[in-house]
């Protein structure tokens, strides 16, 4: 069943999650305008799922199950289908800035792979529960957040270290008809106006980490599940031209014994595998994320030449700006493109689905977490800086000023004061506002933080066969002259200075 994003509002009211937003309590996400931006934004995943225009990249056919289902919850079987997603996402975040939903995506395509690796090791029962999960998930359309990143308390001590062991969410008890798991999770995107959470692993565990190796489901009401949420975007602003109707949440979920049936369990203690879990999930997102920023990206360039219109002024003329424009351009589309090409070198995961190439994925994610305020710039130098100086809406109204404002900040005779204020609070709203601001923050940290991909695409990047490759040249054109060729110096040919690792070959970069 697809919903539409009607459906998918009511569809909150069957849920009474706690929620706090403000301090307050709030009784119904569904009908509460400090969320409502948030809504809004998801329910056009669910529209766009149901448009014809957008078909070819907003649905999928499940080919195991022959299920209809909307591109966020499906299982990615190719690189079309990895390409289709990217596409799908930019698309709904040119109209939201952010939609969300894509998480869903990454956190059921990763656990998709974990559960068929783990009964591979040791038959279970793991992979049939996830699999009756999904079918849950895709039957009833609905969404699902993710919550992986753990508060973490004291950064320097593993999660069995922590003084306070709710740091980290963790097994408290295990009964015969599931377990009991108390902790934080924190920068819990969406989860307000998700039907359920994923609970995941952020770290690699070790042994003594076991209670923390886990992963499963959790609906978004369950007993003991405590969400404290901000507003999402800037709802109610009168200069909230984008995200007064467009926005997103994070939220701190607090989980206070909360009971977890089997069923809804698919990781739990088994240490060794929270690294698999962790970094494929990441490999994921982060492709999930190239696609959400360029859709965001889109709107920095429209509204930016927009703007140069709006001033009066033309790219064709005034290089410096067409200069700043393409530089913008540049980025936005660097980035994707390396999305592209890590869902055209994806790789066949054993389970059956495929997995984004890490390298691009990674560097992809980089790019646009480090540049992201390069966009904002770039926006800015070719608006102009009447964007610091607006009228708030109110003195468009007002008849003691509107009059003579209109008379001095009007710009081409063609375009009505009213056009180029509307196009600079865009670019404000986007840019130079809390909403702004708050977008350069989840892109630099969202997905993990710029050392995170660096550390990823350091241990992913075929390093030794470019080594091989020069020495390999090197001793070509050298030892015909009597040159030695270089070797390794005694106690570095490896980590512990005993012998040289196994190199395993990757899809990766030619």
């Amino acid at each position: 069943m697809l919903m539409t994003s009607e459906h998918y509002r009511e569809s909150l009211r069957a849920y009474s999650p706690r929620v706090f937003v403000d301090g307050e309590r709030v009784e119904s996400v569904a009908d509460e305008p400090r969320l409502a931006p948030g809504v809004n934004a998801l329910g056009v995943t669910y529209d766009y799922a149901l448009d014809e225009r957008h078909a070819r990249v907003s649905r999928a056919v499940q080919q195991a199950s022959g299920r209809e289902v909307n591109r966020f919850l499906h299982i990615t079987e190719t690189t079309d289908d990895l390409l289709a997603k990217l596409e799908f996402t930019r698309l709904v975040c040119q109209e939201t800035g952010c939609a969300m939903r894509y998480l869903t995506n990454d956190g059921l395509n990763a656990l998709f792979q974990l559960t068929a690796r783990l009964d591979a090791e040791k038959p279970g029962e793991y992979h049939a529960r996830f699999l009756n999960y999904l079918g849950e998930v895709q039957d009833r359309d609905l969404t699902v957040g993710i919550a992986m990143t753990d508060a973490k308390g004291d950064r320097s001590l593993r999660p069995h270290e922590q003084v306070n062991p709710d740091a980290y969410v963790h097994v408290v008890a295990r009964r015969a008809d599931g377990i009991v798991i108390s902790g934080t999770k924190a920068i819990v995107t969406a989860a307000p106006y998700c039907h359920g959470l994923l609970v995941l692993p952020c770290r690699a565990m070790t042994a003594a980490d076991a209670d923390f190796a886990l992963a499963c489901a959790v609906p978004i009401d369950a007993p003991g599940l405590t969400l404290v949420a901000r507003p999402a975007g800037r709802p109610g602003e009168s200069k909230a031209t984008f995200s007064g109707r467009y926005g997103q949440t994070t939220a701190v979920c607090m989980f206070d014994k909360v009971f977890v049936p089997w069923e809804r369990v698919f990781l739990c203690g088994e240490h060794a595998h929270s690294e698999f879990l962790t970094r494929s999930y990441a490999t994921h997102h982060r492709h999930s994320c190239i696609g959400a920023r360029a859709g965001f990206g889109d709107l920095l360039i429209g509204a930016g030449a927009l703007m140069v219109k709006a001033n009066g002024l033309c790219l064709d003329r005034h290089g410096h700006l067409r200069e700043s424009l393409v530089e913008l351009i540049k980025i936005v589309e660097g980035f994707y493109a390396c999305g592209i090409a890590s869902s055209v070198f994806a790789t066949q995961d054993p389970a059956g689905n495929v997995e984004p190439e890490g390298v691009y994925a990674n560097i992809g994610k980089l790019l646009l977490a480090t540049q992201i305020y390069d966009m904002h710039r770039l926006a800015h130098t070719v608006s102009g800086g009447l964007i610091v100086a607006l009228p708030n809406p109110e003195e468009d109204h007002n008849p003691e000023t509107k009059a003579e404002l209109a008379a001095v900040l009007g710009g081409r005779p063609d375009i009505p004061y009213a056009q180029r204020m509307q196009v600079a609070r865009f670019v404000e709203d986007l840019t130079a506002s809390y909403a702004g601001d708050w977008m350069s923050v989840i892109s630099l940290h969202g997905g993990g933080s710029p050392e995170a991909m660096k550390r990823e695409i350091h241990r992913r990047y075929p390093i030794p066969e470019r080594e091989a490759l020069v020495t390999r040249l090197m001793e070509r054109g050298l030892l015909a002259d009597g040159a030695k060729a270089l070797t390794a110096q005694p106690g570095q040919c490896c980590d512990t200075g005993c012998q040289t690792p196994e190199v395993q070959r990757i899809q990766g970069p030619r």
